[in-house]
């Protein structure tokens, strides 16, 4: 997260990159929340403290989410400031890029990539003086109790989705089809993006 903000934020840089630029990462297990997110009223602290889970703020604003070695980050960075246009594409890229892998994946109103009635990635977007940072968190195999202990949103969010648990409103798309290991998928994807 600390590189997205540098490549957006540090206007010699962005001069230097004259077109938009996507990178994947992976991190251990990870709780980050949203800019305007009150951490007490999102983490379960005690749940991640005993099991060794990071708890980070982001500079975008959004939900909290749990993300571990099965879930790939994706960053997108651009030198535009017109937000709503780059949130778009990027939205579009992802869809694209999974349906490229034989994933029905739409995106929708609330900036969530869904295949079926499941969410299989979030994103957020924040924007400087010099760029947009646009970022998903995307589950492909990851560890779905812990993140259902994790994270505790308000009964009022789950009620809104009409689900009795975040585990209900998400799904693995390793669930739907196994292209293998991350690794494998990160591959075949990051390849969709290329092309």
């Amino acid at each position: 997260m600390a590189l997205e903000e540098y490549l957006a934020r540090e206007a010699e840089m962005v001069k230097t990159v004259e077109h938009e630029t996507l990178f994947t990462w992976i991190v251990d297990p990870t709780v980050i929340y949203g800019r305007h997110q009150i951490r007490e009223q999102e983490v379960n602290e005690a749940y991640c403290s005993s099991h060794g889970i990071r708890v980070v703020q982001r500079q975008s604003g959004g939900g909290c989410v749990y993300a571990d070695r099965g879930n790939l980050m994706v960053s997108f960075i651009s030198p535009s400031i017109h937000s709503q246009t780059v949130f778009e594409r990027f939205l579009h890229l992802l869809a694209d890029g999974l349906h490229a892998l034989g994933y029905e994946a739409v995106t929708t109103a609330h900036n969530d990539i869904m295949v079926g009635d499941r969410k299989v990635a979030g994103t957020a977007c924040y924007t400087t003086a010099t760029g947009t940072v646009v970022h998903a968190s995307m589950l492909y195999d990851v560890n779905l109790d812990a993140l259902e202990q994790a994270i505790t949103p308000s009964a009022a969010k789950l009620q809104k989705h009409a689900v009795a648990s975040v585990r209900q409103r998400v799904r693995n798309l390793r669930e739907i089809q196994d292209l293998g290991g991350m690794e494998a998928f990160r591959t075949a994807l990051e390849k969709r993006f290329e092309d």
